[in-house]
């Protein structure tokens, strides 16, 4: 492989990322469309159910998907444009949410598969593949991710990371063990909003890179 080849490959490894993903998502979507309770969900779901679930997990979970609802985003991003005097960035940030909640209304509709009623522990109206929660919470504090480790300049950046990084996680796995999503809702929606991050992140940074000063790398704050 000449050296051009793995330049080439390294600066767009991204996007090779990202077909990769695509591949699996349009491969999962597939198989729900042919079958619409998939076995793994199954299986997942009498395990989350026979083994995980007790009274005091349930409270925490039902704290935890409050942290992907509309209204803690709309929270933050209300914090974001008080905290944040760059307009540029926090434009990006309070975009980002819109985009991913109008794709995921789209995909959903598409697809159109109910959600698994038999295991609810809250009630949930609409469709259940892609989980929305996954998606929101993979893009919104995915992003956050993004902007901490490349912008931010405090050494606290590695705290705030790590809450982030567990945080998705959390989210997503509260979603089935309050029996609203499938397995496979939660992996198509992390996996759909990874494959948007990387396409957003490509337009808008430029405009980060002229406002924050990429080469001084100057705290976003």
């Amino acid at each position: 492989m000449s050296q051009n080849i793995r330049k080439r490959i390294i600066k767009n490894i991204d996007y090779i990322i990202a077909l990769i993903l695509t591949i699996i998502v349009i491969r999962i979507t597939r198989v729900v469309f042919q079958n619409e309770i998939v076995e793994l969900d199954t299986n997942f779901y009498k395990f989350v159910v026979e083994n995980i679930r007790n009274k005091y997990l349930t409270y925490f979970m039902r704290a935890v998907t409050i942290l992907g609802s509309s209204i803690v985003i709309i929270l933050i991003c209300i914090f974001v444009m008080i905290r944040i005097k760059k307009k540029k960035i926090v434009t990006c940030i309070c975009v980002n949410p819109i985009i991913i909640v109008v794709l995921n209304y789209i995909l959903k509709n598409i697809v159109a598969r109910k959600r698994p009623e038999e295991f609810f522990l809250i009630i949930e109206k609409g469709f259940s593949f892609p989980s929305g929660h996954s998606m929101v919470s993979t893009a919104f504090y995915g992003f956050f991710i993004y902007l901490l480790y490349k912008y931010y300049k405090d050494k606290k950046k590695y705290i705030l990371i790590g809450i982030n990084i567990i945080l998705i996680p959390l989210i997503m796995f509260s979603r089935v063990y309050l029996g609203v999503h499938y397995l496979s809702d939660i992996i198509a929606g992390c996996l759909i909003s990874i494959i948007y991050l990387i396409i957003y992140i490509r337009i808008i940074n430029r405009l980060i890179r002229e406002e924050v000063g990429y080469e001084n790398k100057k705290s976003i704050s």
